[in-house]
């Protein structure tokens, strides 16, 4: 009578929980990391070990509380506002209130809703905090503060091997964090070493057939003008707002030269200055700098490229449909508008999804798609920004432009297919880094604004602040739907309708609640979007309650997807469910191929092959399992089981408490240990995990088992037939009847009198459409004659239940009316017996039962349908009447 448990199949993924590891083994536990993360095949591969390490310090220090993964995210996504603020004004403005409003306007911008909300979207947030440091650690580690005939040098080695580390994290946690390098060595050569010669030569080289270009900030004018402009600068900075930076001014800009002129009169200046001496010579320091990095990138990616198994992240048609085209021209204007689109849910995060694949974004297929206007726009906008930070590049301004730019751009390159296939069309949390880019740029743009616009300055803030309480509203609003997994799947089907995938992930909710007919028809809706979708024709099959239908489907997501491992065990089980085993033990063998993580498809093959007396192949299976599969709780029960069968239960005893070690709510392995224990005459053993098991959920279903069955504490055996009776409960609500039914009637062989076995009988028997077996049982209850009245009256109304499936209206009505005698306050039974007199046409007591079911139900939608047909059949009778007066 032991029990294999089985894990049900979840067509959603989820974070298992994670046992807490010791201190003493935290150098071993990150290795572990390090290699699970990357090993499993199929996996996309992006978000690595590494971030896992802080989930794992969640877990030991508060558990698998929610609360705390959300507190977590929320303090690293103040951290990262924190240190953004500090780099806006060291390395960018130069102004702290500049700074502040960045940060501000980073800090609510909806579109880090999925990053910081969502506990996966950790990595973001952390990557994006260690992006920055490794910045600020790589700015620090130049000398600024040089003035000589090279590019300033390294003034700290520690700061730039400590940038190099940061760095690094970054990219272990998300791959995207690998672009702060090329951020820093753009930055240095356009901005720290510019500076640095700037310095030296009080200004740069002109040409005299040139106008003369203005003079850099920090150069020396003559006393008596210097310090005249001085005062005029202090005088206006007194009068600014925090749009304005407070930097001495530069002098005037010859208006004459055209912007383009001047930004490449700027360059050619900079790569020329220093008296015309070689550039290689004078760039020695950067360039050193920048061999050291290169260097260094190149074998920080051939590693993670080994801990990934040397291959690319595998992804399906539905997770990027456009690198799937075969149409190079279709793919690279796909590519183009994605980009695009990416900007602006930057500029106007109005409609945001949690998901935007399959079907969100149609393809880009020709020239004349008129979406390709919005990449044109952008490709404009993109250009005109270089220029101007080009044009700016003889003042400190050209540093807002050009962080903005390389906070912007490098950060999304991992995403945008150029170098490789990526796993989705638009993910909201890949925005996190590079909205850091924005905010700059939006914040720069204002502080121009307000500049040009002089006496209506003030407008600007006003906007900005209407723009924040805009903001911080979506914000609040999308924290809401996040809030649970119906608001966000239903959220998802609202917003963006014709997206299969989001169809299909609430489908699965609602598969999951138990609404399976709202779920067929979301699984149908994204087959009608998406006909490729194997996973949701996989699903269909196992809500159908036609076996020749549910074939059908698992067939079908097998054409489309052979190697999809869920089709491949679910159709293997319904054959072996039809006796067809040989062709069932083909497909489960194929799961475990193609599925080798899968669990259940080694504790099902190697059930099917114990049946076929093949135990020598059966336990090698489970060997296999537990080998690939050493984290499965069920696996060890069940090999326990097997090994108890097969007449080894000193080795089921060792894995029936792996099974507790590794979940520790595991009933089943529990009550599996202490009937083993019993068996082998060791009942204090036995007792020990029974009442262990009591201990947990399982003392509920005790109490209700003990006060509807008194006989079960006669006797030595009571504990164990209380628990036996408990697990038979489990199996028939896991839809394992057979199983519950064999126990069921093994506890009625030592104790006739079990008044709950019968009740559990005749709803087994029910649920497998056998009427009139379960109507037999349910008389053996009654002849019982159990004292308690609402227990009698229970009885009563599941006889009516039974008689009524079998049509047998008159003598349910019966049945029913007995248990409202017992128990008026059974609605339920009021409502049936109003039902009956509805079939029959007697629409006056139906109302009256209908009504006093629905006293003790206010809220009932049915009572409340029921009642409405009533008053429509009524309306229909008297037109009917009058037509015929007439």
């Amino acid at each position: 009578c032991h029990v294999a448990s089985r894990s049900t199949e979840g067509a959603s993924r989820e974070m298992g929980q994670v046992a807490a590891q010791p201190w003493a083994h935290c150098s071993e536990l990150c290795w572990e990391v390090f290699e699970r993360s990357f090993a499993i095949r199929r996996s996309p591969k992006s978000s690595s070990g590494f971030v896992l390490f802080p989930y794992r310090l969640n877990i030991l220090l508060a558990g698998m509380n929610p609360l705390y993964f959300h507190a977590v995210n929320v303090i690293l996504h103040c951290l990262v506002t924190l240190v953004l603020m500090y780099t806006c004004d060291k390395a960018v403005f130069k102004d702290c209130r500049l700074a502040f409003v960045t940060a501000l306007f980073f800090a609510v911008h909806p579109i880090h809703t999925e990053a910081v909300t969502g506990i996966v979207g950790r990595a973001d947030v952390l990557a994006c905090l260690l992006f920055l440091l490794a910045f600020l650690s790589y700015n620090r580690s130049v000398d600024q503060l040089y003035v000589g005939e090279h590019f300033p040098p390294t003034a700290s080695p520690f700061f730039l091997l400590l940038s190099l580390f940061l760095g690094t994290c970054a990219m272990l946690v998300k791959e995207t964090g690998v672009t702060v390098f090329g951020v820093c060595l753009v930055y240095d050569f356009f901005s720290l070493s510019y500076n640095g010669l700037k310095l030296r030569n009080g200004a740069i080289p002109q040409r005299p057939s040139r106008p003369p270009v203005p003079a850099p900030w920090g150069s020396s004018l003559s006393g008596r003008e210097n310090g005249k402009q001085q005062q005029q600068q202090q005088h206006r900075c007194a009068q600014r707002g925090a749009w304005s930076s407070c930097h001495p001014p530069g002098p005037r800009q010859q208006p004459s030269l055209p912007v383009p002129s001047r930004a490449i009169w700027a360059i050619r200046s900079y790569l020329t200055a220093n008296n015309n001496q070689n550039f290689l010579y004078t760039a020695r320091p950067f360039l050193k700098r920048a061999a050291l990095v290169i260097s260094y990138v190149i074998l920080v990616l051939y590693f993670r490229l080994w801990i990934m198994g040397g291959s690319m992240p595998m992804f399906s048609e539905q997770d990027n449909p456009a690198s799937f085209s075969p149409y190079l021209l279709t793919r690279f204007l796909t590519y183009s508008y994605l980009v695009a689109f990416n900007a602006w849910l930057l500029l106007a995060p109005i409609t945001l999804c949690y998901d935007w694949q399959v079907g969100s974004i149609p393809l880009v297929e020709s020239i004349w798609d008129v979406r390709n206007l919005a990449t044109l726009f952008l490709l404009l906008v993109m250009t005109l920004l270089s220029l101007h930070c080009i044009a700016a590049f003889k003042k400190l301004e050209h540093k807002e432009v050009l962080v903005g730019l390389l906070f912007l751009v490098f950060p999304f390159i991992p995403a945008s297919n150029l170098f490789f296939r990526v796993g989705f069309v638009v993910a909201e949390r890949v925005l996190y880094m590079p909205s850091m880019g924005y905010c700059i740029l939006f914040v720069h743009g204002l502080k121009k604004l307000s500049t040009w616009l002089n006496k209506w300055r003030i407008t600007v803030p006003t906007l900005f602040a209407l723009l924040l309480l805009l903001f911080s509203w979506k914000t609040v609003k999308q924290n809401e739907i996040w809030l649970s997994r119906e608001s966000l799947f239903s959220s998802g089907v609202k917003t963006l309708p014709h997206n299969a995938k989001v169809h299909y992930n609430y489908a699965n909710f609602l598969k999951d609640q138990g609404r399976n007919v709202e779920a067929i028809y979301h699984y149908k809706t994204a087959l009608k979007l998406y006909p490729r979708h194997a996973s949701a024709l996989n699903n269909l099959g196992t809500l159908t309650k036609d076996v020749v239908e549910a074939k059908d489907y698992y067939r079908r997501a097998l054409q489309l997807n052979p190697q999809h491992n869920r089709a491949l065990f679910n159709l293997g089980n319904l054959l072996k469910s039809q006796g067809k085993k040989e062709e069932a033990v083909i497909l489960l063998r194929d799961s475990i191929k193609y599925g080798p993580e899968f669990a259940d498809a080694y504790s099902s093959l190697a059930s099917l092959l114990a049946e076929q007396e093949r135990l020598k192949e059966a336990e090698e299976v489970y060997k296999a399992g537990i080998e690939n599969c050493p984290e499965s709780s069920d696996l060890h029960n069940n090999y326990g089981v097997f090994l108890v069968d097969t007449g080894s239960p000193e080795r089921a005893m060792s894995h029936y408490r792996q099974a507790i070690l590794l979940s520790p709510a595991h009933h089943v392995a529990m009550v599996n240990l202490g009937r083993l224990h019993r068996s082998l005459g060791q009942n204090k053993e036995a007792e020990v995990w029974y009442k262990r098991f009591l201990g947990g959920r399982g003392r509920l279903y005790y109490h209700i088992c003990i006060s509807t069955t008194p006989s079960l504490l006669e006797g030595g055996l009571w504990l164990c037939n209380a628990v036996a009776l408990l697990q038979a409960q489990v199996l028939a609500m896991m839809g394992r009847t057979k199983e519950a039914e064999k126990m069921t009637n093994h506890i009625l062989n030592e104790d006739a009198e079990c008044l709950e076995c019968y009740r559990l009988l005749s709803a087994i028997y029910s649920k497998q459409e056998l009427y009139a077996k379960a109507l037999e049982a349910i008389e053996k209850a009654l002849q019982l004659k159990p004292k308690d009245p609402k227990v009698i009256s229970e009885l009563f109304f599941t006889k009516g239940n039974q008689l009524r499936e079998q049509n047998l209206l008159d003598k349910a009505f019966e049945s029913y009316k007995r248990a409202v005698e017992l128990n008026p306050d059974q609605a339920q039974a009021w409502m049936n017996m109003g039902g009956i007199e509805h079939i029959k046409g007697s629409y006056i007591t139906a109302r009256d039962y209908y009504e006093k079911a629905l006293q003790l139900v206010p809220n009932s939608k049915l009572l409340k349908e029921n009642l409405a047909k009533l008053d429509r059949l009524e309306k229909r009778f008297q037109e009917v009447q009058e037509k015929d007066q007439t």
